[in-house]
């Protein structure tokens, strides 16, 4: 009876989404892999992922074609990675915001790709290709925005890749985006390019638009994270810092004025876009740079005067133990007042006898 009841224990201690989520995932990858068996693969990919040509009759393939994994592969690399991602994040932010997060990652990406296929389609007339020959379907969006929301939550935290590797978890979304550009060029423009859209939307919706349900300024509520270390900028080397800030100001200022971002107090202050504006962890991140200054000051300031008064004096000579510096235990007071030179005269001359 307990080894019957432990699997149900240990499913019933999955939060409800992830465990969703998951079921789902099962489900529906079975149901394509089965009509891929009878023999309806064309109409299976039209009802349950997205095919450009077709997503504008089948809209809710936009959301549930996440659910369906095409190869043996994907799904064994999606059922290890997501549901135990999914299960921290949900016990972290709870299920409504892990529902939003799942949904805005996967739905606005595929309409990103739709759209882009639309423009290739303009562009070059052939809809064989771009509105009928691409499919896109599976979790690569909703993996590459979960490894975003893992660089804001444990950027330093150091994991290991296929069991060998070591990598900081902040390394691992560019990581990721580095190996898509290179299939997109190659050809393999789908399913891949999704991971590049999936990592721009998750960075935006963590950035401006996720609710942070524990963080309150003066009882009004915050969204996003507009912490220094969280920038746009911060993922890109140095010399990409002067133009992307540029753009990104100018996009933040448009999007500010249509009133598409929630606005916080530090946008409202400063009128553009921040590095560090006022959320509730931007401010802590403040307050725990100062304190650190300040006690880097603190520490030099005590430790000067030390240093300038041990290098001004000589050292010290060596310590004479108590006795011997002191003498006899009871000197006379004849002994006391007696010069050091008349102490010293029966002694020369005893050794002078003794010559």
């Amino acid at each position: 009876m307990a080894v019957l009841s432990s699997p149900l224990i240990l499913i019933q201690s999955i939060p409800p989404v992830t465990r969703g989520f998951t079921l789902a995932t099962v489900i529906f990858s079975t149901v394509y892999g089965w009509l891929c068996w009878k023999g309806l693969g064309p109409q299976a990919a039209q009802y349950m992922t997205v095919v450009p040509g077709s997503a504008l009759f089948y809209p809710w393939t936009l959301v549930t074609s996440m659910f369906v994994e095409t190869s043996l592969l994907e799904f064994v690399a999606s059922m290890i990675f997501v549901p135990a991602s999914l299960k921290y994040l949900e016990r972290l932010w709870g299920s409504i915001e892990i529902l939003k997060f799942i949904v805005v990652s996967v739905g606005v990406s595929n309409l990103i790709a739709f759209a882009f296929n639309w423009i290739e389609f303009v562009a070059t007339r052939n809809a064989e290709l771009f509105l009928y020959g691409m499919q896109y379907h599976g979790q690569m969006a909703l993996q590459t925005t979960i490894l975003v929301a893992f660089t804001q939550l444990i950027p330093e935290h150091q994991v290991q890749v296929f069991g060998f590797m070591k990598a900081r978890v902040k390394a691992l979304p560019m990581a990721y985006l580095t190996l898509s550009t290179v299939l997109c060029i190659v050809g393999f423009q789908c399913p891949w390019i999704i991971i590049q859209f999936g990592w721009f939307v998750g960075w935006v919706y963590l950035r401006f638009y996720k609710k942070n349900s524990s963080e309150t300024l003066g009882g009004v509520d915050t969204y996003g994270d507009r912490s220094e270390t969280f920038s746009l900028v911060s993922w890109f080397p140095p010399f990409l810092h002067t133009p992307l800030t540029i753009l990104g100001n100018f996009v933040f200022n448009l999007a500010t004025r249509f009133h598409l971002i929630p606005a916080s107090s530090g946008d409202i202050e400063i009128g553009s876009y921040s590095q560090v504006p006022g959320t509730a962890r931007a401010e802590a991140e403040r307050r725990r740079a100062l304190a650190l200054k300040a006690l880097d000051q603190r520490l030099a300031n005590s430790s000067s005067p030390v240093s300038s008064h041990s290098a001004a004096t000589p050292s010290h000579p060596p310590r004479v133990p108590p006795q011997a510096a002191a003498g006899p235990a009871n000197p006379s007071p004849l002994e006391r007042q007696k010069p050091a030179s008349e102490a010293d005269v029966p002694d020369r001359g005893k050794s002078a006898d003794s010559r």
